[in-house]
């Protein structure tokens, strides 16, 4: 499941900053605040996809946050003033509180979002009364350019054709729509498909989510690392092309190609430096604190803990937020602080969440004086 994958940088316009907030800059260690929030409501799912990170199950999970521990939560959202908060799962409309929770979280003012599964219960979801609850925008989706890929790529017959009505439904709802891809060994090849398809759907924003294995996918699903810098190569071209925003999930080496070539839009949320725990904080269908949903190290629970305490004081989220800990070539590229490279991939790969990106075929000048340009 490619969710915040989340939308885990699901693009919406920067909003306004808070008065207890200072406006970022380009590149911020986000020590105090993240800038996204994103709560796995439920695991419960009706999808079999390959690739899954919460490895879905039939069922909800009988200590799901609910009643005034979800609110209890809410709260704590709400505290840590993140400029985005998304409800994933699974498939969040396997909770007949959505609309509840969608409510609360706006008159607690949260700005939300929803990643939907493309299930039978999406296609019955009333997109008017969720947006009319506060939804602003959501994501879906498209990880093939036939229904035959897509489908295998997700695991049951028919995603492809309740994906598009998911889009047409966002679309009628004047909903900020985000289309997610998980590019793996199974679908690089179809890669120049996508931008026709993308075209004729116009997101606002198309994110490339670059595999990680964990949950069920695996190591050798991963493209190359050299495939992944002639992708990311291809998507710079793109974005210069297209009329929608093209950013990477999970693939924070794509903004040093950006820089590379000059073609960075500094003020842009993909330019912010955000990464596991760096401006980002993930809290799983039973409470626990992640840096991402990836990154399957819990630093607390909700129930026991304050999300932001959790977020600026724990060992785990500190480390993550320090670029001068990065090991190996991480450590003194002078790109670090920017990207950092995906410390989900390096735990899932190497059990060291601070070991250098498994995916990146740059190599750095050995030297860690970092440039003027990307200096804190």
């Amino acid at each position: 499941m490619q969710k915040n994958e989340l939308l885990r940088d699901l693009v919406l316009q920067p909003t306004e900053t808070s008065p207890t907030q200072s406006s970022p800059s380009p590149i911020s260690s986000w020590h105090d605040f993240p800038y996204i929030v994103i709560w796995e409501i439920t695991r419960a799912c009706s999808l079999a996809c390959r690739h899954c990170r919460a490895e879905a199950i039939p069922n909800r999970h009988p200590l799901e946050l609910s009643g005034s521990i979800a609110l209890h939560l809410l709260n704590q959202v709400a505290r840590a003033q993140p400029r985005i908060f998304i409800l994933t799962g699974g498939d969040p409309m396997a909770r007949p509180d959505l609309l509840n929770l969608v409510q609360a979280a706006t008159e607690r003012g949260l700005r939300v979002a929803i990643s939907p599964s493309a299930t039978p219960r999406w296609l019955r979801a009333n997109l008017h009364d969720l947006r009319s609850a506060g939804v602003q925008a959501i994501s879906l989706s498209l990880d093939g350019t036939s229904p035959h890929s897509h489908d295998s790529f997700r695991g049951l017959q028919g995603t492809w054709n309740r994906t598009w009505q998911s889009i047409h439904a966002a679309q009628n709802a004047n909903l900020s729509l985000q289309i997610n891809t998980t590019i793996s060994r199974q679908n690089l090849h179809e890669i120049d498909k996508f931008p026709d398809i993308l075209l004729q759907i116009n997101p606002t924003t198309w994110s490339i989510f670059l595999l990680v294995p964990t949950g069920r996918a695996q190591s050798n699903d991963l493209i190359s690392a050299q495939q992944t810098e002639d992708l990311f190569q291809k998507l710079a071209t793109l974005s210069t092309q297209l009329p929608f925003n093209i950013k990477t999930t999970e693939g924070h080496h794509y903004r040093r190609i950006l820089l590379q070539r000059n073609l960075a839009k500094p003020n842009s949320p993909g330019m912010l430096g955000l990464a596991d725990g760096r401006g980002f904080v993930f809290i799983s269908h039973t409470g626990e604190i992640y840096p991402s949903g990836f990154l399957p190290i819990s630093a607390g629970n909700v129930r026991t803990h304050d999300l932001l305490d959790v977020y600026r004081n724990s060992p785990l989220f500190r480390d993550l937020r320090n670029p001068n800990l990065l090991k190996g070539k991480c450590g003194y590229c002078p790109f670090r602080s920017i990207c950092g490279g995906s410390r989900s991939r390096a735990y899932a790969l190497t059990g060291d969440y601070l070991a250098p990106e498994p995916l990146c075929s740059y190599q750095p000048p050995n030297t860690s004086i970092t440039p003027t340009f990307l200096s804190n």
